[in-house]
């Protein structure tokens, strides 16, 4: 299987390279820590793996952000929001 034009660059510029997986690195970890805390969530309120189809998402409301749960598979946006971009 050929390289991709990425593949080859990042092989090619390994200044680029490590740039990229340093930034990769502290991505992920925010990325962990955030899906922690809403497994942590979903366990205290019964619905981690129960298969409900229940996910916990952050939502804000009146500009705080909430831990709520959404289903899953549904457009996570706010309502209200959707609907402001649809009028302007």
């Amino acid at each position: 299987m050929a390289l991709g034009r990425t593949a080859k660059y990042y092989r090619d510029n390994p200044e680029a390279r490590d740039k990229r997986l340093a930034y990769q690195r502290e991505y992920n970890k925010k990325n962990v820590k955030y899906r922690q805390r809403l497994n942590k969530f979903n366990r205290q309120k019964g619905t981690y793996g129960n298969g409900d189809n229940m996910d916990a998402c952050h939502r804000e409301v009146n500009g705080k952000i909430k831990i709520v749960m959404c289903r899953m598979k549904k457009n996570r946006a706010d309502k209200k929001q959707r609907k402001q971009q649809s009028n302007g």
